[in-house]
């Protein structure tokens, strides 16, 4: 027995070594984790049990049958964060590279269905170079069923990605259809074809860092939702986001235990808004006055992309919910394709695990434009407006002030589907700006004056104060209750409260063809 047991932890120590103590030095020369280190730092202590240590490759090809590590280049198992069950899998660059073979692929599937079969997340620890090409269509057929499994998983149990290393080919698929994808700056990378390709088949010019680097997938492309300056804060990033979202779509979202302070109003909302309708405010000090914990408390997603519109989870009442919100500071909060895709996925995200929303609206209409029409923003537009449409979960909007146009209906209105509506005194609901509407409206009369500038200031002014305001909006019953501002956290503390059984069921259909 004693042999026996002795030749156990010699194929552990040596499972637990990769491919070799000399490559794990070099990662960590790269600033780079081990596989084994980076599960290490997200896992609660000793909470980790591993599934298919001893696995290894089957292949004989290209002298394959004499590089046999045990693990074959993934680590996987399941084990607990904050006490809550996820099961994770850590690609292993120090074993070819972390690249994907059928044993490989056999392992991350396993773990998966598991992940569905008992309700947790799965996380993935990706730091690969794609497919093992010694393997050929062998490999190829293991990523498509692991992509299979992301499909069949979407909307059922979160899914995170955590890219720590290049990642090439067939190995940045299966994270584009997980719910939220974070990269570390400086050492990964995510493309489809790498920089050699791109020279060969197109002759541009491009490193690594710029074709696929965590700043230019988090301000450009929004392949990634989360930047991170080093490996250990994706990993802490990784833990608060699990900390605002359910185990599965059976789950309602996580409630913390809240004492309130007796003291909910917050009056600095009251002088937050410029007397100046056209000057910009950051939108983000009004989400840190009605969420619990400031700015510690919000979980921004995707913050240097599309930011004329902010994403993003927090906790009201110790309450989870998301937050979809304009932002005047930035193209003074216009709607346009990129920033109408953000939200929509975002928005279906939290509607696919019951974390209720919160839209907080100051949206001056869709941007204008050739660049916009060409690009489809009729399409990504009508994306925001699909979700909230289909969206059943608690949904509450406050206009703060400008809501004009089509992007008023788009942005959880009444109309759509939405619970509450409240408004601020400061809102302006109207098809458009009163400049505008002057100019149409009176455009005879403006030009027969002896002073049309003058018309037109005296016009203008008219229809600001006839439709600039929500009361028309309120005698409708298109807003619930206008509001003062320091109201705002107490309002929604109680509307929460008050919608937490909502139950709606959408018709009944095999799926709705959403305008992608």
């Amino acid at each position: 027995m004693a042999d026996k047991l002795h030749t156990l932890d010699n194929k552990i120590a040596e499972a637990q070594l990769g491919g070799g103590q000399s490559k794990i030095d070099a990662q960590h020369k790269k600033g780079k984790l081990s596989a084994r280190e980076r599960i290490h730092f997200l896992l609660d202590e000793n909470s980790f049990e591993e599934i298919g240590m001893l696995v290894s490759h089957r292949s004989t090809n290209f002298g394959l049958d004499k590089q046999k590590y045990y693990g074959d280049g993934v680590v996987t198992g399941y084990g607990t964060i904050h006490g809550r069950l996820v099961y994770v899998f850590s690609q292993d660059f120090t074993v070819f590279g972390g690249s994907l073979s059928e044993t490989f692929a056999e392992k991350i599937c396993k773990i998966m269905d598991l992940a569905m079969k008992n309700g947790a997340p799965v996380i993935g620890l990706n730091d690969s170079g794609g497919a093992r090409i010694q393997e050929g269509v062998v490999s190829l057929a293991g990523y498509a069923d692991i992509f299979y499994r992301n499909t069949m998983a979407s909307g059922v149990i979160p899914q995170l990605s955590a890219i720590m290393g290049p990642c090439a080919g067939g190995a940045v698929y299966s994270p584009a259809i997980t719910d939220f994808i974070m990269m570390v700056e400086n050492t990964s990378y995510m493309f489809v074809t790498g920089p050699n390709v791109v020279k060969t088949v197109t002759h541009e010019e491009v490193t690594a860092e710029e074709l696929g680097g965590a700043s230019t997938h988090s301000t450009k492309s929004g392949v990634t939702h989360f930047s991170c300056a080093n490996e250990i804060e994706c990993i802490n990033q990784l833990k608060k986001l699990l900390s605002f979202i359910p185990q599965n779509c059976e789950e309602q979202a996580p409630f913390v235990a809240y004492q309130s302070n007796g003291n909910e109003l917050r009056p600095k909302l009251n002088t937050l808004i410029p007397e100046n309708n056209n000057q910009p405010y950051d939108i983000r000090e009004v989400i840190y006055e009605v969420i619990d914990e400031n700015e510690t408390g919000f979980l921004e997603v995707h913050k240097n992309f599309a930011e004329n519109i902010v994403v993003g989870f927090a906790r009201i009442a110790g309450r989870s919910i998301g937050i979809v919100a304009n932002q005047p500071a930035y193209l003074a909060g216009v709607l346009d394709i990129k920033s109408s895709i953000k939200a929509a996925r975002f928005v279906r995200f939290c509607d696919s695990f019951n974390i209720p929303l919160l839209v907080l609206e100051d949206v001056p209409g869709f941007l204008p434009g050739t660049d916009q029409e060409w690009n489809g923003i009729i399409n990504n537009g009508s994306k925001l407006l699909y979700a909230f449409c289909e969206a059943t979960v608690p949904r509450i909007t406050v206009i703060t002030r400008k809501a004009y146009g089509g992007a008023y209906d788009v942005m959880n209105s009444k109309h759509i589907g939405a619970d509450m509506n409240f408004a601020w005194p400061t809102a302006e609901i109207a098809v458009m700006g009163a400049k505008g509407a002057a100019e149409i409206i009176f455009k005879k009369e403006i030009s027969e004056a002896k002073n049309p500038e003058a018309k037109w200031k005296e016009k203008e002014q008219e229809y600001q104060e006839l439709f600039a305001n929500p009361y028309i909006a309120a005698e409708r019953g298109y807003i619930d209750e206008v509001i003062k501002p320091e109201q705002t956290r107490i309002k929604l503390i109680k509307a929460f409260k008050m919608l937490e059984n909502k139950v709606a069921k959408l018709p009944r259909k095999k799926h709705g063809n959403i305008p992608l």
